[in-house]
C-alpha cells in the first residue's frame, strides 16, 4: 500500500529538524517492534488544533499505551466534537487590538492563537452532562478521577446529539471505547475544573469527588511498574508543561522515594519543543538533563525536534500510521 506522506517525509528530510523527525519517527517505531509500549503526553491547546485526526487513529492502533494531559486538551477534543461549527477563525491574530480582544469576549468567544471557542456552545453543552454525573458521584459518595468523569458520559452516548464533526476525529472517543489509561494533572485549572471548583464554593459539590493528582500520581506508578517490564515504557513529550512534567517524575519517584531500584528508566524519549534551551526552563532543558534526575539513562534513545507541534506531531504521526 502506498504511504504518501511517509514516503514524501522519508524522501526530503534529510538535516536539522526534519532529519530528527524522522530519526525520532524512526525511533518509535522500533520501541514498538521491539514489544515496548508508549506514553504520549499533550500540552498547551493540541485538541484545539484538532490533532484527534492522527492521535485518534494510533490510539485506535494501538501505538499509545497511556496519555498524559492537561485539563484544557481533556475537555477541548469534546468541544470541538459538539462545537466545531460555531469556532471562529481569526487568521490576522496578531493584529487584533485589546477593543477587538474585548469584543471577543463580548460576544462569548474565547481565543488560542487563531481559533476562538465558542463558551455557550461548547462550555455549556458539557457543563449540563458532566453536572448530571458529579451529582450523581457526589450523592453516592462516589469518586472518580477527571478523564473517568469524561470517559462517563462520551460512552452514554449524551453527546451524540451534539456531533458536529466525524467522531473518528475525535481522540477522546477513541480513548474512551478501548478504555485507554490517562493522567490528566492539574486539572483543576481547566475550564470544567474551574465549573467544578464554583460549584464547591456555592456548598453544592464536595471537593473529594473528582479525584485529584496525587491519587493519579499513585495510579500511575503501579501501572508503570506493571507495564515497563521487557522493552520497558517510552515517552512522547508534544510541548511541555504539567502534561509532560509530572508523569516523567513517576520513575525518580519509585527509585529514589520508595526504594524500587529495579525500577527501569523511560526506554524512550522524544520532545517537540518551541521552547528556548538554558533559560531554566524544564520544558527547553535538553533530554540529557533528564539523566541526572534519574529518568533517563546514558542509553536511552533520546530525540527532540524544535519546532512547532502542530506540524510535527501529525507528521510523525502519519509516518507511524503509514499514511
Amino acid at each position: 500500500m502506498a504511504s504518501p506522506v511517509r514516503d514524501f517525509i522519508t524522501h526530503h528530510y534529510r538535516h536539522f529538524n526534519s532529519a530528527a523527525l524522522i530519526d525520532a519517527a524512526k525511533g518509535y517505531e522500533t520501541h514498538l517492534a521491539e514489544g515496548g509500549k508508549m506514553m504520549i503526553t499533550l500540552a498547551g491547546a493540541m485538541s484545539t488544533a484538532e490533532l484527534g485526526i492522527s492521535l485518534a487513529e494510533m490510539i485506535r492502533q494501538d501505538k499509545v499505551a497511556i496519555i498524559s494531559c492537561t485539563g484544557a486538551n481533556l475537555e477541548e477534543d469534546l468541544m470541538n466534537l459538539v462545537a466545531h461549527s460555531h469556532y471562529k477563525r481569526v487568521p490576522h491574530y496578531r493584529d487584533l487590538s485589546p477593543q477587538e480582544e474585548w469584543d471577543l469576549l463580548e460576544h462569548g468567544f474565547n481565543r488560542v492563537t487563531d481559533t476562538c471557542i465558542p463558551e455557550e456552545e461548547a462550555f455549556r453543552r458539557l457543563q449540563k452532562h458532566i453536572f448530571e454525573l458529579w451529582n450523581e458521584a457526589d450523592k453516592k459518595g462516589e469518586r472518580y478521577l477527571p478523564h473517568e468523569f469524561m470517559y462517563k458520559m462520551i460512552l452514554s452516548g449524551v453527546l451524540e446529539q451534539y456531533y458536529e464533526i466525524d467522531p473518528k476525529h475525535s481522540w477522546m472517543i477513541a480513548a474512551a471505547e478501548k478504555n485507554l489509561p490517562i493522567i490528566c494533572p492539574g486539572w483543576e485549572d481547566s475550564t470544567m475544573g474551574n465549573i467544578f471548583a464554583s460549584y464547591c464554593i456555592k456548598g453544592e459539590m464536595n471537593p473529594t469527588t473528582v479525584r485529584g493528582g496525587i491519587e493519579y500520581m499513585v495510579w500511575l506508578s503501579d501501572w508503570y511498574k506493571k507495564n515497563s517490564g521487557g522493552k520497558g515504557v517510552g515517552f512522547f513529550q508534544i510541548g511541555g508543561g504539567i502534561a509532560g512534567d509530572f508523569p516523567i517524575c513517576v520513575v525518580p519517584m519509585m527509585y529514589q522515594d520508595l526504594g524500587w531500584t529495579d525500577v527501569p528508566f523511560w526506554s524512550y524519549f522524544c520532545q517537540i519543543s518551541d521552547s528556548t534551551t538554558s533559560y531554566g526552563s524544564y520544558s527547553g532543558a535538553v533530554p540529557n538533563e533528564k539523566i541526572t534526575w534519574g529518568k533517563l539513562g546514558i542509553d536511552t534513545p533520546k530525540f527532540i525536534v524544535e519546532s512547532d507541534a502542530t506540524i510535527v506531531a501529525p507528521l510523525i504521526f502519519a509516518y507511524l500510521l503509514k499514511w
